[in-house]
């Protein structure tokens, strides 16, 4: 009996951890973005940017946003690069949104963390989260030479629930975006 409740003790304070960590990773996330929004662009910025981002999501879907955001997620769960493409993917978002909220009166007012705090877009960051601190715990368990086994089991129950996560996000951007008039709406200032 003392021995069970000593691994629950420990299991609980991994999981306490793992949150933290979770956590540590979605403010990063949070923090790359918020400085890509930031970014006062020049109009030429500002339309090369737009027109890339409309060249990306042409013809996109429910199935094709999820594509893109797990394509992300997984480079995330890269050991150690992960983290910096993680860094890289909240800024280049944040910088889309300076962009768009430039040749758009309905943006110019609205924080650009608002799009964050939507369903999807907590689904997303969480997730991202998730990804950026499994690759910092990796670079640590290669440091640590710990077995393989240890941590393989858990990274991938952990890229499954990512992709679990980005699949239902997906689904509700798709229905957001459907429902306030299409794909095409932030590219055409409401």
């Amino acid at each position: 009996m003392g021995r069970f409740y000593s691994n629950s003790s420990v299991s609980r304070f991994n999981i306490k951890r793992r949150l933290l960590f979770v956590a540590i990773g979605a403010i990063v996330f949070f923090a790359a973005y918020s400085a890509g929004a930031a970014v006062q662009m020049t109009p030429e910025e500002a339309k090369e940017v737009r027109d890339s981002f409309s060249s990306q999501i042409e013809d996109i879907d429910d199935i094709g946003i999820f594509v893109n955001n797990v394509r992300i997620a997984l480079g995330m769960f890269v050991p150690g690069l992960g983290i910096g493409l993680g860094v890289f993917s909240g800024y280049a978002t944040g910088n889309v949104f300076a962009a768009l909220a430039q040749d758009s009166p309905a943006l110019q007012g609205i924080p650009p963390q608002l799009i964050l705090i939507t369903p999807f877009g907590i689904m997303e960051v969480v997730t991202y989260g998730l990804a950026m601190s499994r690759s910092g715990m990796l670079i640590y368990y290669f440091v640590k030479k710990r077995p393989w086994r240890e941590y393989l089991v858990p990274t991938l129950i952990e890229l499954g629930i990512a992709a679990a996560i980005l699949l239902a996000a997906a689904g509700i951007e798709w229905w957001m975006i459907q429902e306030l008039g299409g794909q095409n709406l932030e590219l055409e200032g409401f």
